[in-house]
């Protein structure tokens, strides 16, 4: 493992936190490292729906069928796209997004996982709903945030035999 590479290796999804909160200034560097993602053609299409209100966090845990270690989060990043600002691309602009903050929330010793939403239509209409979100926006994903209760080792997943050279 390249330990130059330490931030992306230390990146874990992490599941278990403390319950305590996260300041404003992590969650801001976070939403900021979530917006230095690269965008087709620099549209920029995401939105983010930050939630810290214990009340709400549990009701997302609620809605959410894998995301119980919400209620203990604390902070969610919900991240979303203007599919009017980017129909073909949204998808692809919110995913560098959010890696940018999972990477950043293990540089800050946070820890975090990301909780699929689209394209489980049933999922992203009750979430969206919840969090306010308009019909022309589509909702990725959601990220929990927390101050780890547990911390996985870093790791790489290389696997030699899915490198194809100059061809497949």
């Amino acid at each position: 493992m390249d330990t130059r590479l330490s931030a992306i290796f230390s990146r874990r999804s992490v599941r278990k936190y403390t319950g305590e909160p996260v300041d404003e200034a992590d969650a801001k560097a976070l939403l900021e490292a979530g917006m230095a993602a690269p965008s087709a053609s620099n549209r920029k299409p995401w939105h983010f729906v930050a939630v810290t209100e214990p009340a709400k966090l549990g009701q997302l845990a609620a809605i959410h069928p894998y995301g119980k270690m919400l209620s203990s989060a604390g902070l969610c990043i919900g991240v979303s796209g203007d599919r009017d600002i980017s129909p073909d691309f949204w998808v692809q602009d919110c995913s560098a997004a959010t890696e940018n903050i999972l990477v950043a929330a293990a540089m800050l010793g946070l820890g975090a996982v990301w909780l699929g939403v689209h394209p489980r239509a049933e999922r992203e209409r009750e979430l969206k709903q919840f969090l306010g979100i308009p019909e022309r926006v589509g909702l990725l994903c959601l990220i929990a945030v927390g101050r780890p209760a547990e911390r996985p080792a870093a790791r790489t997943q290389y696997d030699e035999q899915r490198v194809h050279r100059n061809r497949w």
